[in-house]
């Protein structure tokens, strides 16, 4: 069982940074393969970001790419979405989610993740 908590959301103006954190409970985390997903209002959840187990294979959707920054540190159990440059576009609901699966599997696939945090509200002002 894993259960993961995000942190670091909040209200930022256009232009501006965040960092969001995902703390994971468990002793196994190093074996998951983690993701980032965003929902707004009306819309569905979409994929954000995705680290490889050992942080050595990243994705991005192309919305982020260039602005968002992925990675994790194992040893405290937590894995990060450094989010730079944001725009109004960026608000919604973000939500971190674990995966006993690969990276690319994280990034393309439709099988249900393994573990959901409870997700972290974003919001960019113009």
């Amino acid at each position: 069982q894993v259960q993961l908590v995000e942190s670091g959301g909040g209200l930022v103006q256009a232009g501006g940074s965040l960092r969001l954190s995902c703390a994971a409970s468990g002793r196994t985390f190093s074996n998951y393969v983690m993701g980032w997903f965003r929902q707004a209002p009306g819309q569905e959840r979409e994929f954000v970001a995705t680290i490889s187990d050992s942080g050595g294979i990243i994705y991005y959707a192309d919305s982020v790419k260039g602005r968002f920054t992925i990675s994790r540190d194992n040893a405290k159990n937590t894995v990060y979405l450094q989010m730079n440059s944001l725009k109004p576009e960026d608000t919604a609901f973000y939500y971190c989610a674990a995966g006993r699966t690969s990276a690319r599997e994280m990034r393309y696939g439709t099988a249900p993740k393994d573990y959901w945090g409870q997700g972290t509200q974003v919001t960019v002002s113009s």
